[in-house]
């Protein structure tokens, strides 16, 4: 099995875009890149514009050769909408590449999401099936690729349980290789979330951390000391890759490390490229 880091926080945009390939199958899992419109009050620097567009430009080729592609949940940072934006780097042609001819496995737009993201839902489950891609509803089932098995878990709180709503999580399996992918989970928060991913033994499990820049602003300091706890659990049971949120915070690391969790990897650190922490860094750039 072989991994593509293609997006996240340390490669400079809001994402965790992540290719794996089986000799069975490519699978794309959460195909989607965002900048934040504003963060301490400045809006994306153009570096950051930059790395939209070469992430955009990563996912789409791993794309255009892959045959799944998942949306764990209907925030812009995990899908690619079919309107044009440069926070996103979107257009319609780029929907078209990334779900021409693929099976998208979505998370079901039940009342486990917001009622932003049913909207949202509403709209690309609309451009896809305009476009002729077989969407599948995929909470809890299982799916067969030849001998790779991709797995769908959850569906786990987004964070704390609240408006946030839930999201879908996934395992690829094949021969004794498990890599398990968890996005927005932050840490996890939940308890019962840490416990089942740990249960699941992976290979190799890749984590949205929790979201340290929001502490005592947005997120309670509890929910992100949970958090945190959850995710030295979680380091100490499997060889833990930490994304998303948590790397929206300059000091990431020194905050991971007081806590136990020095040896975590990030999508950089696999894919062998130069950490570009840019929102994180924006005041810095400006």
């Amino acid at each position: 099995m072989e991994l593509y880091p293609l997006a996240d926080e340390s490669m400079g945009v809001r994402s965790m875009a992540l290719g794996v390939v089986t000799p069975d199958a490519a699978i794309l899992l959460d195909a989607g890149v965002s900048l934040a419109p504003r963060r301490f009050g400045l809006p994306p620097h153009p570096l950051e514009f930059q790395a939209a567009r070469e992430a955009r430009e990563r996912i789409t080729r791993f794309a255009e050769c892959c045959d799944v592609v998942t949306v764990s949940h209907y925030h812009l940072d995990h899908y690619t909408p079919s309107f044009t934006s440069f926070y996103e780097w979107s257009s319609r042609e780029v929907f078209e590449k990334t779900y021409g001819g693929k099976l998208v496995l979505v998370k079901k737009t039940d009342s486990t999401i917001s009622f932003n993201q049913r909207r949202r839902a509403a709209a690309f489950l609309r451009d896809l099936r305009e476009l002729g891609s077989r969407a599948v509803e995929a909470d809890g089932e299982r799916f067969a690729l030849g001998k790779t098995a991709v797995d769908v878990l959850g569906p786990y709180p987004h964070g704390s349980a609240g408006p946030m709503g839930s999201v879908l999580a996934f395992m690829v399996r094949y021969g004794r290789t498990r890599v398990v992918y968890a996005p927005d989970v932050q840490g996890p928060v939940d308890d019962q979330a840490a416990e089942e991913l740990a249960a699941l033994t992976p290979t190799l499990l890749i984590v949205g951390g929790p979201p340290l820049y929001l502490e005592g602003v947005k997120v309670d300091p509890e929910s992100v000391e949970r958090g945190l706890r959850n995710l030295v659990f979680l380091a100490k049971v499997a060889r833990l890759v930490v994304s998303h949120h948590t790397l929206r915070d300059s000091e990431w690391r020194a905050r991971l490390a007081e806590k136990g969790a020095e040896s975590v990897l990030t999508y950089t650190e696999l894919a062998g490229v130069e950490e570009k922490l840019l929102e994180a860094r924006r005041r810095e750039l400006y």
